[in-house]
């Protein structure tokens, strides 16, 4: 592996930065569409050459390095690939797993280069020859389609700064934590590509910045300079909190302002990313708002103040003695701090309580991601019989009937009665109010650099490198919402055992997401919660069952249940181990207790 990986990494040393002069009746967008055109067919012809390699039987070494050239071509048009076609970005890089498509209630099997890393690294797989060859059929074909695709976009300025922008946090959260080079690591290289293509095609607007603002275009040239140096050597080795703070996010400033120094307005619809967020470590990147179902259901003061009431109040629950604090405890961070909270049934509820801290900045809630919206969650723990079991429509009743609460709605929706929607939707408000971004961690990546003990930073390292932890828990949010949309929520299937410990254990019996969706990729498979605040939410997993943050990493560690010797055919952690050092177990727990950010609390 080490050789085909040096080799790989040789192959990351590109051509120069592309200049592009004042062409008369040329529009700027025109030509960095000509670029992504002549960048798909460079990416055609190494597709071919791989293929040609792979079907005259070359040498292993020389499969990998065919492959390693196409990965970087594909890396010079995944910012506009992505952006406007997302579906065939998936179909040329996606995570070499099943998909399974709620709509037709079918499993589709996965395809492009990433499935086709897994033939040749770390060794060319030969006795899997035709398999390799029908892959690499289907990514010419989708290379095909790109083309087809292509041929009726129109590109704009608006859309060229925005899908630049896009990437430099695609680079940071997909690429240079090993998400989409998992077997070749061969991400830094990958890296440097993409940040090459993002600045070839920006200096399309040089002549016009230099007009504009000749300090701020000597500023991005630099930037741009200094963000290439780093990506140079081991991936384990790579300092990924030192390329975050004092490269990729001044990079990602000076870009914003370039655009809004050449009057190009950053777009300014509803996203979960902010289009107008300098960095996504910005205070205000993210937007709860986002996730709601109808715009009328928007966050007021006066329905935050309901919402909280509410909260607070057993008044909701069928026998009156349980309100939505009783589980989710401030204190602990929105969680109660036992295994399981006990049912209003009898014996205990079937999960552990989540916490709510930046719930709202999720595009599916509860473990098996059975809903969409904090509305709907709402509903459906005050409906459980086993967690409430109380009704909204018998509440409303009960609260038309209570003076304090009567104007309280009056207030908040001056125009509906109360209802069961108002209800849900005001416990809601309150909850997106519960954001979390403010840890040491935040403040180090936004310039307090005191925040950070030495050993919390190699811990951010080994959690966004070696240790593989922000593969599942995506940056900054480090929850399972995919970047750099943020639009999709992940489920894993990392076979957590019964019982605590490390011998003689069975696998927990709880289906998760199968229950709902009746496919076998999803046995055992839950959403991949946030590790923010994750000091104050022992006991851990979806069934609780280790009670501290080293059992977790430990887990993690031994290659999860497979590693633990459960059968677990469909498990998508790798079961590898990650043989960490006793420092470094240490280092990534204390940098996860740094994640901690109590200020939602008071």
């Amino acid at each position: 592996m080490k050789k085909s990986l040096i080799f790989c990494l040789s192959l990351g040393i590109l051509a120069g930065v592309i200049w592009w002069g004042c062409q008369p009746g040329r529009s700027r967008a025109a030509l960095v569409q000509e670029q992504f055109r002549k960048d798909i067919i460079q990416l055609d012809s190494s597709v071919s050459l791989l293929l040609k390699s792979v079907e005259n039987k070359a040498k292993p070494a020389e499969i990998q390095s065919h492959f390693c050239q196409a990965r970087l071509a594909y890396k010079r048009v995944e910012w506009l690939t992505d952006y406007y076609f997302p579906e065939t970005a998936k179909n040329l890089n996606g995570p070499p797993l099943d998909e399974f498509e709620e709509a037709d209630q079918v499993v589709i099997p996965p395809e492009g280069f990433q499935v086709i890393e897994e033939y040749l690294f770390p060794h060319v797989d030969t006795t899997q020859n035709a398999a390799l060859l029908q892959h690499l059929k289907v990514l010419k074909a989708n290379l095909t389609r790109l083309t087809f695709m292509d041929g009726s976009n129109q590109l704009t300025d608006q859309h060229i700064f925005d899908a630049a922008r896009l990437e430099l946090f695609r680079i940071f959260t997909l690429g240079i934590s090993g998400f989409d080079s998992p077997a070749a690591l061969h991400s830094l290289p990958e890296a440097r590509a993409a940040l090459r293509a993002i600045e070839d095609n920006i200096n399309v607007y040089r002549e016009e910045l230099q007009e504009e603002d000749p300090v701020l275009a000597q500023q991005l040239q630099r930037q741009f300079e200094l963000c290439h140096q780093p990506l140079q050597g081991s991936f384990e080795a790579f300092n990924r909190l030192d390329y975050l703070t004092e490269h990729l996010n001044p990079l990602s400033k000076k870009l914003y302002e370039a655009q809004l120094a050449l009057h190009i307005e950053p777009f300014g619809e509803s996203r979960a990313l902010s289009a107008s967020a300098m960095t996504m470590h910005d205070s205000a990147a993210f937007n709860p708002e986002h996730y709601l179902s109808v715009a009328s259901q928007g966050t007021t003061p006066q329905k935050v103040e309901l919402g909280k009431r509410l909260f607070y109040d057993p008044i909701l629950s069928g026998n009156h003695q349980r309100s939505c604090a009783s589980c989710h405890q401030p204190d602990k961070a929105f969680t109660d701090g036992i295994t399981r909270s006990a049912s209003l049934s009898g014996g205990t509820i079937q999960r552990n309580t989540p916490s709510l801290l930046n719930a709202a900045l999720q595009a599916r809630l509860f473990s098996d991601s059975r809903v969409v919206y904090l509305e709907d969650q709402a509903q459906d723990v005050i409906a459980n019989i086993d967690e409430m079991h109380g009704s909204l429509e018998k509440a409303v009743d009960e609260l038309q009937h209570h003076a304090a609460y009567k104007k309280a709605f009056q207030k908040a929706y001056p125009t509906e009665a109360i209802s069961p929607q108002t209800i849900r939707n005001a416990i809601a408000a309150y909850e997106r109010t519960l954001l979390s971004l403010n840890s040491r961690f935040d403040q180090y990546v936004r310039g307090n650099y005191k925040a950070l003990n030495a050993s919390e930073k190699r811990g951010f390292n080994l959690f966004a490198g070696k240790a593989k932890c922000a593969t599942c828990h995506f940056l900054p949010l480090m929850n399972g919402t995919v970047p750099p949309f943020y639009e999709k929520a992940e489920s894993e299937v990392l076979g957590v055992p019964a019982q605590a410990g490390w011998k003689n254990l069975s696998l927990d019996s709880d289906l998760g997401k199968y229950n709902l969706t009746k496919a076998d990729l999803h046995r055992h498979a839950f959403k991949t919660p946030t590790v923010r605040n994750v000091e104050l939410t022992a006991p851990y997993m979806h069934n609780g069952v280790y009670k501290t943050l080293e059992e977790v990493v430990e887990f993690y560690d031994r290659g999860g249940g497979q590693g633990l010797g459960l059968i677990v055919p469909n498990q998508t952690l790798a079961a590898d181990p990650l043989h960490l050092t006793i420092e470094e177990k240490a280092d990534l727990v204390n940098f996860m207790k740094a994640l901690t950010d109590v200020s939602a609390i008071q």
